[in-house]
């Protein structure tokens, strides 16, 4: 494979971990409670952690953009089922390990998983997020793999809009979801109600991001950002407090939103222009200035994003009374106790991520390379 037709920027990488890290910190309260008055700021880096997922969603639909693109330019043509060959090697292997592993670990340790045939095959079928959005939460360990059901959505639809219509229809279709995702949020702002109402699991609310990214690769047109490390770090900070705006400005956020309808639609808004910036204060950095190990933790996101969940049940719940041996052992108190757990998860999870990258989804990344026509690294 000759050097131009690989792409793989690995600053991108950096930035997923960082999503996962934010999300980390949001699935952290449901199993360390987070007091919102005497933990003001850790309950809302907690709360705000959650729009880590919009940028998996945005970085998802740049590379994919970008990716067909460069397969047009490359060999004159986008195979559509080579696309979908790939994105089953590197999607459902772990996703449905995962998910049926959870449902037959749920025998054993009741809470884990679902035993609902109704959830098993909306989750097989690939629209849990739509079964969440109707039925309510299934486990704290499933409910992560709710956005794979939104990505498989939009990669159904990416590849034929590419080969069909090219970089037309792939805007007129980004515009046309933006549209449809603000129409829908200012639905939900006329209607609130106390909870979760499933505006969080919406595909049509989702879908702006991956609209938001498939515009950036379309404009930027296989160029990289040139901002200066000093523009970059403002452009990230800018970028979360957006998300900080949203939240406390608007009150809109992932569990209880409550803004107005407009608010809903300003909120939602800043979700959105925070995780571009995020992104792109990122994209175009030095690969000297990505630690590979940093890189590498990237590399493994999904393994961590898809057994996080599971890891602080079995710490924090059924790993209770171990956890507080070994607290009251190191004389820690509350604080220092989910301290520990909270590194013990983290480390536990990356563990495992490594070791599923390792000797089981590499199997799979090493026949999804016989269907790649562009090189990216995975």
């Amino acid at each position: 494979m000759s050097g131009a037709k690989r792409y793989y920027r690995p600053e991108l990488d950096g930035l997923r971990f960082f999503a996962f890290l934010a999300v980390f910190a949001f699935h952290r309260m449901d199993y360390v409670p987070t007091d919102p008055v005497l933990n003001r700021w850790g309950y809302r880096v907690g709360t705000v952690g959650a729009f880590g997922v919009p940028v998996f969603f945005l970085l998802s639909a740049f590379l994919i953009t970008e990716l067909l693109l460069r397969e047009r330019e490359t060999v004159g043509a986008i195979h559509v089922r080579s696309f979908y060959v790939r994105r089953i090697l590197r999607i459902w292997p772990l996703y449905f390990a995962v998910f049926y592993g959870l449902a037959l670990l749920n025998r054993f340790l009741p809470g884990t998983g679902t035993d609902n045939p109704w959830a098993w095959l909306a989750f097989t079928g690939f629209s849990g997020n739509w079964y969440i959005t109707v039925r309510g939460w299934i486990a704290g360990s499933v409910d992560p793999l709710w956005s794979i059901s939104v990505e498989e959505q939009f990669y159904l639809l990416v590849p034929l809009l590419a080969a069909w219509g090219g970089r037309r229809a792939l805007a007129a279709a980004s515009w046309l979801w933006l549209a449809v995702a603000y129409g829908t949020v200012f639905l939900y702002g006329l209607h609130r109600s106390p909870g979760d109402h499933g505006e969080w699991t919406n595909s049509l609310v989702q879908f702006q991001f991956f609209a938001a990214g498939t515009l950036i690769a379309l404009l930027l047109r296989g160029r990289l950002v040139r901002w200066s490390l000093p523009v970059r770090a403002v452009a990230f900070a800018a970028g979360i407090g957006c998300w900080f705006g949203a939240m406390l400005g608007f009150r809109v956020q992932s569990w209880n939103p409550q803004p107005t309808a407009m608010g809903s639609v300003a909120g939602w808004g800043l979700v959105l222009v925070g995780t571009c910036l995020l992104f792109l204060a990122v994209l175009g950095v030095a690969e000297r200035f990505v630690p590979r190990w940093l890189a590498y933790l990237g590399r493994i996101s999904y393994g961590l994003y898809l057994f996080h969940s599971l890891l602080f049940f079995l710490v924090f719940e059924q790993g209770r009374p171990l956890l507080n041996g070994l607290a009251g052992a190191l004389r820690l108190g509350a604080t220092g106790r989910n301290a520990l757990g909270t590194v013990l998860v983290l480390g536990l999870s990356i563990a495992v991520a490594h070791l599923s990258f390792r000797h089981f989804e590499a199997y799979f990344l090493r026949l999804k390379r016989r269907y790649t026509l562009v090189q990216a690294r995975d």
